[in-house]
């Protein structure tokens, strides 16, 4: 499981802040729906002292997204908008005591929501943002030069692996690579010039290993593809601590398995051992397109499973998920409810 802070899990169950702020004068909006995450910032700015008195966000995200638009929240109240404006990503991260590396961009996502909605709030235009689909960098989740700079130079990232983490950038199809390489390779080389960073340091174009080849829909085709494993017979089921989901908690697969005519009348040992060997069965297809999927627990109606590989970063990740909620169900004959974690 992802190393999350007490304070993560508090602002994640318990967010300070959410909804709409019917009154806002200054709004910022970053992400998007189609994309993955998406933040929607609300404040509410005293005109006579430019003091930020409120501020909610609506968030579309993992539980990292909604702790940290909620810590933004948090941190920018009471304070004026040029104090507001040097508020960045680690002051987030901070506030929340760390994110995991590969969660940071959340609050980047919070940091860029802020930047936008003080723009809106001052009258600045921001330039060096072009969401047009022909000028973005990465297309899979809509990132920009200009975000993608800012948190190179905010955090002095030095490899695109780090970049991806903090922006998602590259974290997909992976077309952007080339692009992605270059801007990193550029920044890096000013910021040397500028003295922020040794020149030891900064990323060379081309100096990263190349990434296995990809489908168009995201899938990962190995240049040499392991040898395909026997399937495991199927063993007790790993019990894992499962906190109650917040609310604003969005599963990936929610669509509703309409419920058998028939429960089942399977023993619940037998059930797990039935949906071990269903998944079993379903794992070369996944393996054949560079991902897998594991059973990781089964707590009555919620079959807990591991997305690795190609399936991890998936845009489909929701329809196979869907496609395997819905054969365990017809096998079980009940409803059930298939969500990813992280194998611990």
């Amino acid at each position: 499981m992802w190393d999350y802070s007490d304070k993560v899990k508090e602002y994640f169950f318990n967010p300070r802040n959410a909804g709409a702020l019917v009154d806002a004068n200054a709004v910022g909006e970053v992400g998007s729906l189609s994309c993955g995450d998406a933040l929607k910032l609300m404040l509410k700015v005293n005109p006579a002292t430019d003091i930020i008195e409120e501020a909610k966000f609506q968030t579309f995200g993992c539980g990292s997204a909604i702790a940290s638009s909620s810590a933004l929240t948090e941190l920018i109240i009471g304070k004026t908008i040029s104090e507001a404006r040097k508020l960045t990503n680690q002051d987030i991260a901070d506030f929340l005591d760390g994110l995991p590396p590969e969660k940071m961009h959340c609050s980047v996502m919070g940091q860029e929501a802020l930047h936008a909605a003080v723009a809106a709030y001052t009258g600045e235009a921001l330039d060096e943002d072009d969401h047009e689909e022909g000028a973005l960098i990465c297309k899979c989740f809509g990132v920009d030069a200009g975000m993608i700079e800012r948190a190179i130079r905010t955090n002095k990232l030095t490899t695109l692996e780090m970049v991806t983490f903090y922006t998602k950038a590259g974290g997909g199809c992976n077309s952007c690579r080339e692009p992605l390489e270059e801007l990193l390779a550029d920044v890096n080389k000013a910021m040397v010039a500028e003295g922020t960073i040794a020149a030891a340091e900064a990323y060379v174009f081309g100096s990263a290993p190349k990434p296995a080849r990809k489908k168009a829909q995201g899938f990962v085709i190995p240049d040499q593809p392991p040898a395909p494993k026997p399937p495991a017979q199927p063993s007790a089921p790993v019990q894992i601590a499962m906190p109650t989901p917040a609310p604003a908690a969005v599963a990936l697969a929610e669509a509703p398995v309409a419920a058998p005519a028939a429960a089942s009348a399977l023993t619940p040992a037998k059930e797990a051992i039935l949906v071990a060997r269903l998944i079993e069965e379903m794992r070369p297809t996944f393996r054949a397109d560079g991902g897998d999927v594991e059973l990781v627990d089964m707590e009555g109606a919620l079959v807990l499973v591991s997305l690795t590989g190609a399936c991890s970063g998936c845009q489909l990740a929701a329809q196979t998920l869907g496609g395997i909620q819905q054969k365990i169900s017809q096998a079980l004959g009940r409803s059930v409810r298939v969500m990813p974690v992280a194998k611990s």
